[in-house]
């Protein structure tokens, strides 16, 4: 019966049957019981959800694949991390049991079972790691506010190499982003590099670092426009040694792990792997693999982006010329990597991301200290003023965004030419909160609510956002309205009116309704689960005082049947069947949902012929699926009888469904006051026993 609280997932993996129902039986009151048959079909349950698993019970000894396999299996995933093991064994040799402890497993249990040690056990583990998951989160969070500072740093540094070499301020971010994509896929692909996921930050970090020696180069020949003489060539290829020998120069710090990777990368990025590399021709797996993956985002990068001396080529174009062998040699793992990720660099690259706004930050910040000049005070203002609009109209048509500024007195609204153009609205609109068109983008609510919070806004204060439909390029799309209160300084109760932008959200708020949807409802069957169909339950007695409802909670009869004769597969397969019968039978504002393994809830409103209802819907889900006759049993409460608490509804349909399940089963019940005195009595009994 259900609980009210989602049960922790346990996966009993052993060829036994019996063990297997020995344990589900000891276990199973307290947790959701998983079965395989065989290390085979335990790898498979782990493929499809590992996250939701709590602990693994895993036999030795099996047909097919043996626990010793699945723990190999385990350990290649990164499963054994996150998922603890107790392994389960008649053979209980030193020799058996240190393997085991070798390859991870937290716990041994020995046959046959004891039940209280079982019991124990299990929860220890389960605690345990939870605490250690608790204890990671905690750590993760100090480690990345430190890491966030270091990566400041770090492009702070890589901007100015970046501004002296007159590329794009973009190129950082690119190859940062690129080298951790290619390192996702690559440790997908292989485990011959032994990377692990601790290493993504630090290479992608240190890639940041890859030409840090071109700034001892002079201007001339890196922004030089033509193609470079042989002894101008020397020359730039000296920086790979530059860069190098300043890490290496780093005598408190040269130990440290990004320093070391920094270093392979500066030295040796420009290294090809047929050996016609430079500095030091090294040739192959000789090229360390975080050297191979910055060389190949470094090429990607140089041939979609602008330098003077060529246009940039598109996202198509350069993935062609670099697997076709016209940028050099490159390891083929690498280029089945840079085909298999080449959609999701494409999309990377193309986002408009907050990360990207922070690196134009931080390459403001570098130009003003390269470029610092001793001016008067008046001439530094009105060139920064000058810096500031050129700034603003170059970001506004490159962002696409809706920018927008409004004045009270008088009372004008100023859009972007974007902006004008997506609200097909004039630039400048004078009384717009009068102007038909500017109202049309948006219904009441939503002109009203950031009405509402810009005036409650203050100089403290001053930034408010509202989400809401507007009418872009004629289609109504979700937007993020984004208002930056203005004030008169002279007068601080004076507020003079507002900046801000629209930034589309569709996409994502769209994504979210989907992942609302996904958490919300049960993943096998589509119908709600437990949790969420008791918000709806409550909130549907909540709002309507003056009407009853009726809740009816049933399960399918001998449904362990369909598991052990036909499998677990065609047991999925009969909810999913049944899930399909109860929506076809009930009406869409009727609450249907799954609330346990085999059990599952209808809510509805309660009206004369009820009785009717009920019979019908029971019978319409009886019947033959493939072969296997489903019947099931059912108990019904109404709110009248048993009051308006979901528990207490839910508590009553259970004890009514109890009594149709100890009357013979394949029949339904609704809840009197003579099954409470009947069941505390058996419940009783049963305790006694």
């Amino acid at each position: 019966m259900g609980t009210g609280n989602e049960k922790q997932k346990i996966l009993i993996v052993d060829d036994s049957e019996m063990n297997r129902s020995i344990l589900a039986d000891m276990l199973g009151d307290e947790y959701e019981i998983i079965e395989a048959v065989d290390g085979v079909e335990a790898v498979a349950r782990l493929n499809l959800d590992s996250t939701d698993i709590s602990l693994v019970l895993l036999d030795i000894v099996m047909p097919n694949m043996d626990g010793f396999e699945v723990l190999a299996v385990m350990n290649r995933r990164n499963w054994i991390q996150d998922i603890p093991v107790i392994m389960i064994s008649a053979e209980n040799t030193s020799s058996y049991i240190e393997h085991a402890y070798e390859l991870g497993v937290t716990d041994f249990i020995s046959r046959p079972f004891d039940g209280q040690i079982v019991h124990r056990r299990v929860i220890n583990t389960i605690m345990l790691y939870a605490k250690q998951k608790r204890l990671i989160e905690l750590v993760s969070d100090q480690i990345y506010e430190k890491e966030r500072s270091n990566n400041l740093m770090v492009s702070i540094l890589s901007h100015i190499v970046e501004f002296r070499n007159g590329e794009s301020g973009l190129h950082v971010l690119h190859i940062n982003m690129m080298t951790e994509i290619l390192l996702q896929t690559v440790m997908r692909k292989t485990d011959k590099y032994n990377l692990k996921r601790s290493d993504i930050p630090i290479i992608s970090m240190a890639s940041a670092l890859h030409d840090i020696g071109k700034i001892s180069i002079p201007g001339e020949i890196l922004n030089k426009p033509g193609r470079l003489t042989k002894e101008e060539f020397d020359i730039m290829k000296t920086h790979t040694l530059i860069g190098a020998e300043m890490l290496d120069q780093l005598s408190y710090y040269k130990d440290e792990a990004l320093v070391k990777i920094a270093y392979q990368i500066c030295r040796w990025h420009h290294e090809r792997y047929d050996g016609r590399g430079y500095p030091d021709g090294l040739a192959g797996e000789e090229i360390p693999i975080a050297a191979q993956i910055v060389a190949l985002a470094d090429v990607y990068d140089a041939l979609t982006s602008v330098r003077v001396y060529k246009p940039a080529f598109s996202h198509e174009k350069a993935i062609e010329m670099i697997t076709n062998g016209e940028c050099g040699t490159f390891n083929p793992l690498l280029l089945e990597c840079l085909l298999e990720s080449a959609d999701s660099i494409r999309e990377q690259i193309a986002v408009n991301s907050i990360k990207q706004e922070s690196d134009r930050n931080i390459r403001n910040i570098t130009e003003d200290l390269l470029h610092y000049e001793d001016l008067s005070a008046s001439e530094r203002t009105l060139r920064l003023l000058e810096h500031e609009r050129t700034k603003y109209q170059f970001f506004a048509s490159l962002s696409q965004e809706i920018q927008f500024e409004y004045t009270r007195e008088p009372a004008m609204l100023t859009l972007s030419d974007v902006g004008a153009k997506k609200l097909n609205a004039a630039e400048i609109t004078m009384n717009p909160l009068d102007d038909e068109k500017i109202i049309g983008v948006s219904d009441e609510k939503v002109l009203e609510e950031v009405r509402k919070l810009v005036n409650g806004s203050s100089m403290e204060s001053p930034v408010v956002q509202y989400d809401g439909e507007l009418l872009i390029d004629g289609e109504w799309r979700w937007s993020r309205i984004i208002c930056r209160s203005m004030w008169n300084h002279e007068d601080r109760a004076n507020m003079t009116g507002c900046i801000g932008k629209i930034v589309d959200m569709h996409e994502e708020h769209a994504k979210i309704k989907d992942l609302q949807r996904i958490a919300s409802h049960d993943g096998l069957t589509g119908l709600l689960n437990q949790s969420n169909a008791k918000r709806h339950v409550i909130e549907r007695l909540h709002e309507n005082d003056d009407k009853e409802y009726i809740m009816a909670i049933f399960d399918i009869d001998y449904f362990k049947n369909a598991n052990d004769r036909c499998g677990h597969m065609f047991g999925d397969k009969v909810l999913q069947h049944m899930a399909g019968k109860l929506t076809g039978s009930t009406r869409d504002y009727d609450i249907t949902a799954r609330v346990g393994g085999d059990e599952f809830m209808i809510f509805m409103e309660d009206m004369p012929g009820i009785d009717v209802i009920i019979d019908r819907i029971f019978h319409a889900l009886t019947g033959k699926y493939e072969g296997f006759d489903i019947s099931i049993s059912m108990g019904v409460s109404r709110s009248k009888n048993v009051g308006r608490k979901y528990e207490n509804m839910f508590g009553c349909a259970d004890k009514a469904l109890y009594r149709a399940k100890q009357s013979g089963r394949a029949q339904y019940c609704f809840y009197d006051d003579s099954m409470k005195e009947i069941l505390s009595a058996i419940s009783s009994i049963d305790g006694e026993e």
